[in-house]
């Protein structure tokens, strides 16, 4: 979600977390929240041309699923030449070795030679390491979320070319009236409603700011401007049944209800 976007949300529902607040009955005001992700965003450490894109977004993907690939002719040359290094590094070594052994070499061409080696043989891990992350599968289970570059494009080092949202990721977000701090805590259960969305959905209190929120400018008067709000989420206990970006209404659960 973009920072306007967020900035919006968060705008509207403090507007409407005090409107709310003082309808209802005590202990069961409706508050208005909306629906948040904590997305895991798939990229390359390095930049390239997309070659391979295995997903499309909406898709269902298993953790290690085959995601996208990136050109990876330089990386395969850099292995090869890695392993050159490697292959004289050894023949150097195995010199120095049996010169040691029949005496005509000295013991510091032997270490000489097998720091050679070694530092030949971690230079090749790392090029195989540069060339197995050209190819990237998701690291968990969910769903694609969105794919940002298409075959033939060239990706930036870093940047994200898809976005996989676990189910375990989605989040309700909403504000509560400062006064309904002391009657919610973090493992309590609130009801959660949407226009389409069915009857009887919940969702476990996951965490309650430290910091209060003022009132927005936009509903700034003499009696409004002094109340104060904490943001609040909430993990969904059916986390399909909501989509990101979509408003909902939080009820909090009365004291003494079951959870």
């Amino acid at each position: 979600m973009s920072a306007s976007m967020r900035n919006l949300c968060m705008s509207a529902a403090l507007a409407s977390a005090l409107a709310l607040g003082a309808c209802g009955k005590k202990g069961d005001e409706a508050l208005q929240g909306w629906v948040e992700a904590d997305f895991i965003y798939v990229s390359s450490d390095e930049a390239g041309r997309v070659e391979t894109l295995s997903v499309r977004e909406g898709d269902k993907v298993a953790k290690g699923d085959p995601l996208f690939s990136l050109d990876d002719d330089l990386q395969k040359s850099d292995v090869t030449v890695r392993e050159a290094a490697v292959t004289n590094a050894k023949q150097a070594f195995e010199r120095a070795s049996d010169l040691l052994k029949s005496a005509a070499g000295t013991q510091k061409n032997y270490d000489d030679s097998q720091a050679a080696l070694r530092t030949a043989e971690a230079n090749l891990s790392w090029a195989e390491t540069r060339l197995k992350r050209r190819s990237q599968s998701s690291p968990v289970e969910g769903t694609v979320h969105q794919v940002y570059y298409r075959i033939g494009e060239t990706v930036p080092a870093t940047r994200a070319v898809v976005a996989v949202l676990p189910p375990s990721n989605m989040k309700i977000r909403f504000f509560a009236p400062e006064g309904r701090l002391p009657t919610i805590a973090i493992g309590d259960k609130v009801n959660v409603s949407c226009d389409g969305c069915e009857k009887d959905l919940t969702a476990t209190v996951s965490f309650i700011a430290k910091n209060a929120e003022y009132t927005p400018p936009v509903i700034y008067s003499m009696e409004e401007r002094a109340k104060l709000v904490f943001l609040m989420e909430a993990k969904p206990d059916k986390p399909s049944a909501f989509r990101v970006g979509q408003p909902v209404g939080v009820a909090l659960q009365s004291a003494g209800a079951p959870k």
